[in-house]
């Protein structure tokens, strides 16, 4: 197949609309202007000046569906047009409460009925610090004894854990569970290994994260495919490169101890491509979602596909990228007949925030693709 940027329905904006992406993307390019915005944002904030009007015309517009799941019908209608489906995502997360956890849990629960009524939604998503406090989880991971108020919390974690994935079986929707911090994801990992072990047994109902940008990733899904193996359930995993490298390097920095992200960009390209050859060769065991927005390791699941005579729309096997970004990658794929979907984040603008800051890192950081962007919104506004 070939990837063409004359398979992106541009139609679908208005010229004006093109022309915000454009002024967007180009302030993106510029790593120090995001840089110092963040901290702008963040005094802002603190002092409570109103700026989520300017935030929502702005990249929350591009980046979001809207505040909640009405606002976003419409752009899950125009993928739907185009044979791209939609992962909805209440991107709330770093709840403090427990009123905020149960406020998440229920939009979650709410997604998954929602889903059960559309096709267009193949996916519900999550992270798990929307419905528990970071500090629990990053004593589980780092093994420290709870507790009496702490272990009742777990508890309750896992009571709303097992009723999301009760609920996704019945309806028969996938929960994604997103990866996080390194300093907390080995509780996730050991949570969701649990509710893989006890709902993946007949399908696949729940998938893990896995961060290729973190080394020692790849021995990670083996290890855990061979458990897979001996205990009789199925793996799901969502393969993504990772969205913390800002973070992640300057903790460990701060706190003197080894960075767990790989050195460089070709080390984690590497161990990506390995783990997608990996997953699609274990074809028969793991069902798994292409998180990427590189068009070389596209490529490379498309040919391993071929050599293992996978289907172009294999329901084992889906592709997908964020709202917003790489959309010569998804329309490419989809007029294939790939399975492709776009994770469409959706939620208050001021709870959204950390979201929209990641994408905004990401964006200033990865120069080329920006920069490609940048010519195809150009050649979409001189051809409208």
């Amino acid at each position: 197949m070939r990837f063409d940027d004359k398979y992106i329905d541009y139609k679908s904006k208005s010229k004006r609309e093109l022309y915000e992406n454009l002024i967007l993307f180009k302030l993106l390019s510029k790593p120090k202007l995001v840089s110092i915005g963040k901290y702008i944002l963040k005094i802002c904030l603190f002092l409570k000046i109103p700026i989520s009007v300017i935030i929502k015309n702005t990249i929350f517009k591009h980046f979001c569906g809207g505040e909640n799941i009405n606002e976003s019908i419409k752009v899950i209608q125009t993928l739907s047009k185009n044979n791209i489906k939609t992962i909805l995502d209440y991107s709330v997360e770093g709840q403090k409460n427990e009123s905020g956890f149960q406020d998440v849990f229920n939009e979650i629960l709410r997604n998954i009925e929602i889903s059960k009524k559309s096709s267009e939604i193949p996916f519900c998503v999550f992270k798990l610090t929307g419905i528990a406090r970071f500090e629990l989880l990053e004593k589980l991971n780092n093994k420290l004894v709870l507790s009496d108020n702490e272990s009742k919390e777990l508890d309750s974690l896992k009571l709303k854990l097992n009723k999301i994935c009760a609920l996704a079986e019945k309806v028969n929707t996938p929960i994604l569970i997103d990866a996080e911090e390194s300093w907390i994801q080995d509780a996730i990992d050991d949570l969701t290994e649990k509710l893989m072990s006890k709902f993946n047994v007949k399908k696949v109902i729940v998938y893990n994260t896995i961060q290729l940008y973190r080394k020692g990733r790849l021995e990670y899904i083996k290890k855990i495919h061979r458990s897979a193996k001996n205990e009789n359930f199925k793996l799901g995993l969502k393969l993504v490169r990772g969205a913390y490298i800002e973070k992640e390097r300057m903790r460990a920095k701060k706190n003197g101890y080894n960075c767990p992200i790989h050195n460089n960009k070709d080390n984690c390209d590497v161990e990506f491509n390995n783990a997608t050859q990996y997953c699609i060769e274990n074809i028969k065991d793991i069902s798994v979602c292409f998180g990427t927005h590189n068009l070389k390791s596209t490529k490379i699941a498309i040919e391993l596909m071929k050599q293992n005579k996978i289907k172009n729309n294999d329901s084992r096997i889906y592709f997908s990228q964020l709202l917003g970004m790489c959309d010569t990658i998804s329309y490419s794929l989809s007029k294939f007949n790939y399975n492709v979907a776009k994770y469409v984040p959706y939620g208050p603008v001021k709870s959204v925030l950390p979201y929209l800051i990641r994408r905004a890192e990401e964006n200033s950081s990865i120069g080329n693709q920006t920069s490609e962007e940048i010519g195809r919104l150009k050649k979409a506004i001189k051809n409208y």
